[in-house]
């Protein structure tokens, strides 16, 4: 489990950690990203952190979600 600094927002760390694995091609460009459970387990946080930190994505445009599939990095 990745140690998390409790003075910062949960969900950032968690979208900061997701982005730099796409910055560093861990995520390449239409790649999967864990699923909120996944990354509840990896984190271990909350379901909603984990939701709020997708949707800090995907607000971004770093990546882009289907329903029923996941979600995936963009190629911007």
């Amino acid at each position: 489990m990745i140690e998390l600094d409790e003075t910062r927002p949960k969900w950032r760390q968690v979208a900061d950690v997701i982005r730099g694995r796409i910055g560093d091609g861990t995520y390449p460009a239409g790649s999967r990203i864990p699923s909120v459970v996944q990354l509840t387990e990896e984190f271990g946080i909350a379901a909603v952190t984990a939701q709020k930190a997708s949707r800090a994505l995907r607000e971004e445009g770093a990546i882009r979600t289907e329903r029923g599939m996941g979600s995936y990095v963009t190629d911007r």
